[in-house]
């Protein structure tokens, strides 16, 4: 077997296909190329791949689609990096739903290609050993003849995890400073001192909702107990059960041992339980009774077993919904959500854009060993304007890729790559009509004066325009 990365290309024009080996062949990279999702979906049941890099418009089976299926069928599924044409901005809210790590626009830049191709392979790698480290570890513990010593070692181990975590994950992490992010931060304080409330956070994808799971357990008095983060659209249903409450030796066929569930690794501390609305019914049903008394069977045990685990649970999709169509259960949703939390989008928040691209810009500067870069006004208006679909998670990414195109140490308004999509001050995208270059340039205006606080002088220096033009915007046609 090869020691090349091997790269999955997923394309039905023939010149992407072909631009793209060349490119990534070229770096060292093994690289496969597909036509269409059912052929790319084929290869993946025969051949491992460590990347898939993916076309979202596609005849009959497009990107999205295959995504989902790669995810649903494929044992390990790869990281996969979407391809996009631009000024596609429904495509990439689905595209990242469905479990994309990163987009690449056409037309394609050699050097974005392999810096990201580059990065994703890298976390993937640093991702694998971590799970080969994790499972060693189990199976080290495991052998141990004296149950108590194994839980020892195992606790004193996990202190030391959650100390990092601590100091990693802690409230202070988070940078803001609009009303949205003094009301959720106020919110996730008081609730640090009630640390046996379920709670249930909701937001769109990319607000950082496991950002404040952490917060919340490691700023109570549970932050030297396990936090046990659980992806609930990754799991199996036909493995659910054994996911969550764990198995004993010989249930089944290839059982060669005990195995703890999610809930007793998280006994004591918290389980956060992520896109919790994609959780299958049948397995919704058998959580309620855990969450209730904190008792479960393991697979295939008779002896019943007793935790005590806060759970935290996280979701993009309206559960309110779910429940009229009757895929969620009313009775779990009431257990979980004790208190709501709403992460609100990073649209709603543009008062704290200017901490976080400083702060993405001084993280990659460290990661990448270079220079912080200087944002001009022109390149901090674009920014403020955006929609951000994917919120905080898609400016880091426009962040990376403007550094990355930045050729000095000065990132301008063309390094700042987005959809090339019009939004107004609430979000969305007006009618056609309203396109016009005086609707846009008042947009500009009331964004660089909210951000100013009313001073003109400040807001026409963020734009890099006299104070005069505020006041010539009437005459705009």
């Amino acid at each position: 077997m090869t020691g090349k990365r091997r790269i999955l290309i997923v394309d039905d024009v023939s010149a992407n296909l072909n631009l793209l080996t060349e490119i990534l062949e070229a770096e060292g990279y093994e690289v496969m190329a597909a036509p269409s999702g059912q052929i790319a979906l084929s290869i993946l049941k025969d051949v491992r791949v460590d990347l898939v890099l993916l076309d979202i418009m596609m005849p009959e089976l497009d990107g999205i689609a295959t995504s989902h299926l790669i995810r649903s069928t494929v044992e390990q599924p790869p990281p996969i990096i979407f391809i996009s044409g631009g000024n596609m901005q429904d495509q990439l809210e689905q595209a990242f739903a469905s479990g994309g790590v990163d987009y690449i626009n056409k037309p394609f830049l050699n050097v974005e290609i392999k810096a990201r191709v580059n990065n994703h392979l890298s976390i993937a790698r640093l991702q694998k050993q971590l799970t080969q480290r994790n499972a060693e570890l189990e199976e080290q513990i495991s052998r141990r003849e004296q149950a108590e010593e194994a839980l020892s070692v195992a606790s004193e181990t996990l202190s030391f995890i959650s100390r990092q975590e601590a100091q990693q994950w802690g409230l202070p992490a988070f940078i803001g400073q609009s009303e949205q992010f003094r009301q959720i931060s106020h919110q996730i304080k008081q609730l640090q001192s009630f640390a046996q409330t379920n709670v249930l956070i909701l937001g769109e994808s990319g607000t950082g909702k496991e950002l404040i799971a952490r917060a919340l357990h490691f700023g109570s008095e549970l932050k030297t107990k396990p936090f046990i983060a659980i992806n609930c659209s990754a799991i199996s249903t036909q493995l659910a059960e054994t996911e969550f409450f764990g198995s004993v030796k010989g249930a089944f066929t290839g059982a060669t041992a005990n195995r703890k569930g999610y809930f007793e690794m998280a006994d004591g501390g918290t389980l956060f339980l992520d896109e919790v609305g994609d959780l299958p019914l049948a397995m919704q049903a058998k959580l309620l009774r855990t969450l209730e008394d904190g008792s479960f069977y393991a697979v295939g045990g008779n002896q019943l077993k007793h935790v005590k685990v806060r759970v935290i649970s996280a979701t993009n999709i309206n559960l309110e919904e779910k429940m009229r169509e009757h895929q969620f259960r009313e009775d779990l949703y009431f257990r979980l959500a004790q208190f709501t939390l709403v992460a609100p989008p990073l649209r709603e928040r543009r008062a704290d854009l200017p901490g976080l691209v400083a702060y993405f810009i001084d993280a990659f500067a460290q990661e990448m060993k270079i220079r912080p870069r200087q944002l001009t006004a022109k390149a901090m208006a674009k920014l403020q304007v955006y929609y951000y679909p994917g919120n905080i998670r898609e400016l880091r990414n426009i962040i990376e890729r403007a550094i990355i195109l930045s050729a000095g140490e000065v990132i301008d308004d063309h390094q700042i790559q987005t959809s090339e999509v019009v939004m107004n001050a609430n979000g969305i995208l007006p009618p056609a009509g309203d396109l016009t270059i005086k609707s846009v340039k008042r947009q500009l205006a009331n964004v660089a004066l909210e951000q100013c606080q009313g001073n003109v002088t400040a807001a026409a220096k963020l734009l890099g325009v006299h104070r005069s033009w505020f006041y010539r915007l009437d005459d705009v046609k």
